[in-house]
């Protein structure tokens, strides 16, 4: 399994958002894709794209949601 790093907002270029392949994010959370694909059955997870039979997520749902997840003190 390739580490990756969620890159920042492009500047230039077409101005879009990088998009993570389920890989990508699985990899980034340290979890097992399956453990993604779960979490999208059950509602749970960030939201995504799909792209015919392709998930892809935007680096600022997988921060929001990231940032959802943290436990209250």
């Amino acid at each position: 399994m390739k580490t990756s790093v969620i890159p920042s907002v492009p500047a230039e270029g077409w101005g879009l958002e990088q998009l993570l392949d389920i890989g990508e994010l699985a990899s980034y959370l340290g979890v097992p894709i399956s453990t993604i694909y779960d979490w999208r059955t059950r509602g749970k997870g960030p939201a995504a794209y799909r792209f015919g039979k392709h998930l892809k997520f935007a680096i600022s749902d997988v921060r929001a949601w990231v940032a959802e997840q943290r436990e209250q003190a």
